[in-house]
């Protein structure tokens, strides 16, 4: 009897098929590792992580913070949300503030308006009560911030005291530095006494990190904020913030037009929302650009002229410039006021930063202010006496408000 052939399998085909099982195998273990660990899917992935960080009063926020982290290059940038910003909100369906869907138990709705003012994705909340503040701080050690000039008030129930200089608030202090404001106090400082705060607050977090994972401290500490990352993911959070140099950290404010609607006062941002997402992308492009050198990691000064007739053109557009992170350290008016065309002088000596700069007006008039080696101790030696600006702007009549145009 003619015995039947068993056909041979070639044992590249075996191979071949545990190739592609440890490699399926692989792919599915990874893609569950960082749907299980979303902090590590954000650090080894090639984008911006943003953190919304909300200081909260007896029932709306003292102050609202998105802090957006590229962990590739350590940078950071923080933008202010006022609580006044007037929006379509949708939850509600008419124009209000954005702190009127705030609900601390319910965040995703406040989260998801801050999304579309921003034109990002928001990875982590962390909440912290004002009630609580004075709690963390002295957790951590308390908190050191620059005070500019010293506050004595009293004839309150209790005094407010606080010496100028570089000082470290415990916690009783740091709730009421936090917390106060005057009758007849600008808003303004209040907004920036508790900008300097959360950039200290933040700084020392990440300082701390290692004491807030001491078994004994972690759960009263997790116990004092409302945030949806687990005690993991937000120490590793943490341990990345601890490489961001705060002091560098430019806080950027949503700006716009004050209008009063149905008795609230409402600040309408500018272009109708498209300036701010202008700003974050410029501001992301920053945090993500790989050059090397102090240039990228300083904040550029611009002295604004107005060239034109129109009054109060160079106040404005300095309000404009600053959104986008530049220092305005001077605005006047130029040595003439019919300029046609819009110029940007460079003083900086660096030509992808001053066309970054032109960008956000669309300006490519630019003169270069060479430097000869001979006298750049002299110039050096000028600028002890007499601060000098990276650009100055000529604002033109080209010049329409927000773009050059023409």
């Amino acid at each position: 009897m003619k015995k039947k052939r068993v056909p041979k399998i070639d044992a590249s085909l075996f191979l071949l098929g545990a190739i592609v099982l440890l490699l399926g195998t692989g792919i599915f273990v990874t893609v569950y590792a960082l749907r299980a660990d979303p902090i590590e899917g954000a650090l080894t992935g090639d984008r911006v992580i943003n953190t919304l960080f909300v200081f909260e009063g007896d029932v709306k926020p003292l102050g609202t913070y998105v802090l957006m982290y590229y962990p590739a290059t350590k940078r950071a940038a923080v933008f202010d949300i006022p609580g006044e910003v007037g929006l379509i909100l949708q939850k509600i369906n008419r124009v209000d503030r954005i702190d009127t869907v705030y609900d601390p138990q319910r965040i995703t709705t406040f989260e998801e308006e801050i999304e579309r003012l921003l034109g990002v994705d928001i990875s982590f909340t962390f909440i912290l009560a004002a009630s609580n503040l004075g709690k963390v701080v002295d957790l951590i050690e308390g908190v050191e911030i620059f005070i500019p000039s010293p506050v004595e008030i009293y004839g309150e129930a209790k005094p407010i005291i606080f010496p100028s200089g570089v000082t470290r608030l415990d916690g009783d202090k740091a709730q009421t530095y936090v917390t106060y404001e005057l009758p007849e106090e600008n808003y303004e400082v209040v907004v920036f006494r508790r900008q300097r705060f959360f950039l200290g607050f933040i700084k020392r977090l990440g300082e701390q990190n290692e004491v807030l994972k001491n078994g004994l401290i972690t759960p009263i500490y997790q116990g004092l904020i409302k945030t949806g990352m687990t005690q993991r993911i937000r120490t590793r959070l943490f341990d990345e913030y601890a490489g961001i140099d705060m002091e560098r950290v430019n806080i950027q404010s949503v700006g716009g037009n004050i209008r009063e609607i149905s008795g609230k006062t409402l600040l309408f941002p500018y272009y109708d929302g498209n300036l701010i997402k202008e700003i974050v992308r410029q501001t992301l492009g920053g945090l993500t650009r790989q050059s090397e050198g102090v240039f990228t990691d300083r904040v550029f000064t611009v002295e604004v002229l107005n060239g034109t007739a129109t009054v109060g053109l160079a106040g404005r557009t300095a309000e404009l410039i600053r959104g986008f992170g530049y220092d305005v350290i001077s605005i006047g008016n130029a040595d003439r006021n019919d300029y046609e065309s819009t110029v940007i002088i460079d003083r900086s000596g660096n030509e992808s930063m001053v066309r970054t700069f032109g960008d956000i007006i669309r300006c490519t008039n630019i003169r270069f202010e060479a430097q000869s080696p001979e006298n750049f101790e002299m110039e050096m030696s000028l600028q002890n006496f007499e601060y000098r600006s990276d650009f100055i702007l000529i604002i033109g009549s080209d010049f329409k408000g927000r773009y050059v145009e023409g």
